[in-house]
Parts: structure tokens; sequence; C-alpha cells
């Protein structure tokens, strides 16, 4: 038993001592930004200040673009010429293939619209799948809804039916925005690795890994069970 507290002892040393270095680290590293911004005269200070405003603008000249080309909402287009259009024009795109008469659509409008306010880097749209035959064939949609994610012109990757969100109706907003953070078609801020679903109990296991290429099911299969 000794023996076992003696290394419980030695481990918590290492670990407090890891601790104050990585604290002293980064006290050192604040030290240095403080020193360098006292010892900088106003010429620099002003260049400081400048790149700053420059980059702010470069940044909201960017967002007005974003939005000039219909980001920052979440719209339903027309037709597939249009879908072919509105995909020339933007880097990354989620488009939403969807049919009035099945529920989860209507589950996932109501995330894709809080997601596109979020995300104006990203364009979001909808389109109807029974209008849509030739997309849909080329796409290999089968299953409603199904997320197209577009990045430059290319269509990388799919969100199928709820199986990628946690096995359930109830999956939470921020669990579809860490799926689209998976595919990079957004710019995500939080874990990857972590997926917003797997500490909820209620989820349990169903998570199902990210490299599931298969699409089930016959043309325009539903994974609602209210068809």
């Amino acid at each position: 038993k000794m023996a076992a507290d003696t290394s419980v002892d030695i481990l918590q040393k290492v670990l407090e001592n890891e601790i104050l270095q990585s604290a002293k680290v980064v006290e050192e590293h604040l030290d240095a930004e403080i020193q360098k911004l006292d010892q900088m005269d106003e010429d620099e200070l002003e260049h400081l200040k400048q790149r700053r405003l420059e980059a702010l603008r470069k940044s909201q000249q960017q967002k007005q673009e974003w939005l000039s080309k219909g980001h920052g909402e979440y719209r339903e287009i027309p037709s597939e010429r249009d879908f072919f259009q509105e995909v020339k024009e933007s880097k990354n795109v989620v488009c939403h293939f969807y049919r009035d008469t099945t529920f989860r659509c209507q589950i996932m409008d109501k995330h894709l619209t809080v997601l596109a306010k979020k995300h104006i880097e990203t364009k979001f749209l909808k389109l109807n799948a029974e209008k849509s035959p030739f997309l849909c064939e080329r796409l290999r949609i089968k299953i409603i809804p199904t997320l197209a994610l577009i990045k430059d012109g290319k269509t990388q990757d799919y969100v199928v039916g709820f199986t990628d969100l946690g096995n359930t109706d109830d999956f939470t907003t921020e669990t579809l925005e860490w799926r689209l953070g998976c595919a990079d078609v957004i710019n995500y801020s939080g874990n990857l690795m972590e997926p917003p679903f797997q500490s909820q109990k209620k989820y349990g296991t169903s998570f199902t890994k990210l490299d599931k290429k298969t699409i089930r099911g016959k043309i325009y299969d539903s994974d609602s069970d209210d068809d």
C-alpha cells in the first residue's frame, strides 16, 4: 500500500510541476507581448492599428459579398438550373433535398434556418427532390431528407437522414452544426472529436462513423415513419 501511495504522490508532484511550467510559459509569453507593445514607438503602433483596421475592412467586405450572393438566409431554389448557378458562385454550399410530405424535412428546415444566419460563410439552400429528378439521379439521392455538402462546386459529402445526428428526431442544432463542421463546409469552432450528442446519455452509442458512403433504399425512400 505504501508503494502505491508513493507512486500517487510522485504522479501528483509531476502533474503539479507540469501545470506550473505551463503557467510559467503563458506568463512569459504575455510579458513578452506587453514588453513588445511598451517598446513600440508611435509609428509602429499606428502601423499596427492600420493593419487591424484593414483586416476589419476586408472582413466586412467579405461579409457584404456573401450577403449579396444570398448567404445568411435559408432559401428555396425553384429548379435544377438554379442549383448549378448558386453552387457556381459560392465556395461552401449546403443543399437540402426535401419532399413536402416528409415530416423529417420540416425538422431539418428548422435547424438549417438557424445555421444559415449563424454561418454566413456558407450558402444554405433547399430543393424539392420531386422537381429535380436529374440531380437526384446524378447525386444518387435516394433517402429524404438528404443534405448535399458542396465545396468549390463539387459534392464532397452527404448527410443522409438522421443517422449521423444521433439517430433521433430530437437532435440539436449544435449536432447538425458539428456534422457540417466535420465536412469542413462551415467554419466550426467546436471540437470535431466530440459529437455534441455523445455526452447525452439519452442517445447512448447510436453514433455511426462518418465513413458511411452507402445510401440505402429506393429512389425517394424516406427516413420518416409518417409518410
